[in-house]
């Protein structure tokens, strides 16, 4: 096998049994197609498939990872953890607090991307206590997805309501 050119950081960059570990940082991944791309730190993309993901959530765009290179794609692949709030990100507890303080307005469901569900609480819980009912269901559905929203692990918060895009509880 060719050496494979290495950054001058040669802490990231090792000869493995099939060729190069490395480490980088993940540009994206699709849901639909199960693949996705890692900027290593030699300069290079390499893309991947969810068959070459370790962790058991399923990959964010800005997460630091280390991989291994076959070829010219990233194999076995872990999550280094890092990277923080990539964009688009959403915070469990952010969803709490909005749905506990401005859940009758719906303002949780627009954070986490759900326009339509957001709007539907946004008319029962300003139109709908003209009729009082509606607009109590809906003070009941945030203060219920508050609660929901709390007591959920971080990873299942993120596959749930984030990766899986589900609009109620």
């Amino acid at each position: 096998m060719a050496p494979f050119p290495c950054p001058p950081n040669r802490l990231s960059c090792r000869p493995n049994h099939q060729g190069l570990s490395m480490r980088g940082r993940l540009l994206g991944f699709d849901t639909r197609t199960g693949n996705g791309q890692i900027s290593g730190d030699d300069g290079r993309r390499y893309p991947f498939a969810t068959a070459d993901w370790r962790p058991r959530t399923l990959p964010r765009s800005g997460q630091s990872v280390d991989f291994d290179v076959a070829g010219d794609r990233a194999i076995d692949i872990y999550s280094l953890g890092g990277g923080g709030l990539a964009v688009g990100d959403k915070n469990k507890v952010v969803a709490a607090l909005l749905a506990f303080f401005l859940g009758v307005l719906g303002i949780h469901k627009f954070y986490l991307g759900r326009t339509t569900a957001g709007v539907i609480m946004l008319l029962g819980g300003t139109l709908g206590w003209l009729l009082v009912v509606p607009g109590a269901v809906v003070a009941v559905i945030a203060f219920v997805e508050c609660i929901i929203y709390l007591v959920t692990p971080d990873e299942e918060f993120e596959r749930r309501y984030v990766d899986q895009q589900r609009a109620w509880f």
